[in-house]
C-alpha cells in the first residue's frame, strides 16, 4: 500500500508540473514567501518611517533627506526633508523645502558617514498621507499577510481534522452531534462572524489568528468526513478491524494518509480565503491596529484619497489580488493533480 501511495504521489507531481496554471500561482506563492522571509533586507526604507514634507508623492519621486540620530530633539520621526545642504567642519547646514536654513552638528545625525545620514530615496510606488514609502510597507504586510493564512489555516486544519475524522470513523450519535455543530456554524455569515468575535475582544493579529481559524473550520470538517467515510469502507481498514487494531492506529497509519489529497487542497484554498478576511478586519478597523503595515489597513488609509492619490489603495489591492490568484491556482493545480476523477467530471 505504500508503494502504491508513493505512485500516486510521484504521479500527481509530474501533473501538477505540466499545469502551466499551477506552475504560475506556485511562482506567485515562492515570490511572496521569499519577499515576506527577506524584508528588512528588501524594503528601501523603514515602514514605519514617516516624511512628513513627503507626503502622497506619486510613484517613483525621489527625496532628499537628512537622518538625524534617535536621542535628536529636531524631529521626532528623525528625518527631515531638505533641499540642498552644506558641510563646514563639524557642522551641517541646510534648507528645508520651506526655504528655512538650519544648522547642526554632525554628531546629532545618525551615523559618522555623509551615506548613512544623507539620503535619497527612490519611492518607487508613492507615499501615502504620513509620508511613507508604500513598497517598504507592502513588503512587510506581506509578513503579515503569510502569518495569518498559515496560522489560522493551520487552526482551522487542525480543528476540522479532529472533528472530521471524529464524524466519519464513529458516525451515529458523534456524527449527528458534529455535523449538527457545522451546520450551526455555516448558518452564520462568516465575515459578520468575524466582525463579531473581533470586536469583543481588544483588536490584535492574535485574536485576528484565532477568529478565524474558528469560523473557518466546518468547510474543512466536511471534506474529511466525506473521505473518511469513503476510506473506512475499504477491504485493509476492515481487516484491521478484525485483527484488532485500536481506532487511533487505524486513523493515524491507514485512514489520514489516504485523506491527504483533499486536505491539501482545502488547506491551500483556505490560505487564500484567511489573507481576504483579515484584509477585510483590518480595512474596517478590527484587524491589524497601526502603524502595522497591512495591506487591509492601507487600503483604508487610502479610501479617502483615491482623487488625489490613487496608489496609496491601487497597490496594496494589487499585492492582495496577486496572493489570492496565486494560491487559488496552485489550490486548482493541486486538485487536478491530486484528484484527476473530479478533473474529468467537470470537462
Amino acid at each position: 500500500m505504500n508503494h502504491s501511495l508513493q505512485n500516486q504521489w510521484s504521479a500527481s507531481l509530474q501533473q501538477l508540473k505540466k499545469d502551466k496554471g499551477a506552475m504560475v500561482g506556485l511562482s506567485l506563492v515562492l515570490l511572496l514567501l521569499f519577499i515576506g522571509f527577506f524584508a528588512p533586507w528588501l524594503a528601501p526604507m523603514d515602514p514605519y518611517a514617516q516624511i512628513l514634507e513627503y507626503q502622497k508623492k506619486p510613484a517613483g519621486f525621489k527625496g532628499n533627506i537628512l537622518v538625524f540620530s534617535g536621542d535628536s530633539n529636531i524631529q521626532s520621526n528623525n528625518f527631515v526633508a531638505i533641499q540642498s545642504f552644506t558641510t563646514l567642519k563639524d557642522s551641517i547646514h541646510y534648507m528645508d523645502l520651506l526655504d528655512r536654513t538650519f544648522t547642526t552638528h554632525i554628531h546629532e545625525l545618525s551615523g559618522e558617514n555623509e551615506t548613512d545620514w544623507h539620503k535619497t530615496p527612490r519611492f518607487w510606488l508613492g507615499t501615502d498621507n504620513f509620508g511613507r514609502d508604500i513598497l517598504s510597507r507592502i513588503i512587510f504586510g506581506a509578513r503579515i499577510s503569510l502569518k495569518v493564512g498559515f496560522i489560522a489555516s493551520t487552526l482551522s486544519l487542525m480543528l476540522g481534522v479532529l472533528l472530521g475524522v471524529l464524524s466519519g470513523y464513529y458516525g451515529r450519535w458523534v456524527d449527528t452531534l458534529v455535523m449538527r455543530f457545522t451546520d450551526i456554524m455555516f448558518g452564520f455569515p462568516a465575515l459578520l462572524f468575524l466582525i463579531g468575535i473581533t470586536a469583543a475582544f481588544e483588536p490584535s493579529l492574535t485574536v485576528v489568528f484565532f477568529a478565524i481559524g474558528f469560523v473557518s473550520w466546518p468547510s474543512m470538517a466536511r471534506v474529511v468526513r466525506g473521505q473518511v467515510l469513503s476510506v473506512k469502507k475499504q477491504e485493509y481498514i476492515l481487516a484491521a478491524r478484525v485483527l484488532g487494531l485500536p481506532d487511533r492506529r487505524i486513523i493515524v497509519r491507514h485512514i489520514l494518509p489516504n485523506c491527504l489529497a483533499p486536505i491539501i487542497v482545502a488547506y491551500t484554498m483556505g490560505i487564500a480565503g484567511a489573507i481576504m478576511a483579515e484584509a477585510s478586519l483590518s480595512f474596517i478597523g478590527l484587524g491589524a491596529q497601526p502603524p502595522t503595515p497591512s495591506w487591509g489597513a492601507m487600503i483604508n488609509y487610502g479610501k479617502d484619497f483615491l482623487r488625489v492619490a490613487p496608489w496609496m489603495s491601487v497597490y496594496p489591492g494589487l499585492a492582495i489580488a496577486l496572493t489570492v490568484l496565486g494560491f487559488n491556482l496552485l489550490g486548482d493545480g493541486l486538485r487536478d493533480a491530486l484528484d484527476p476523477k473530479m478533473k474529468q467530471e467537470f470537462r
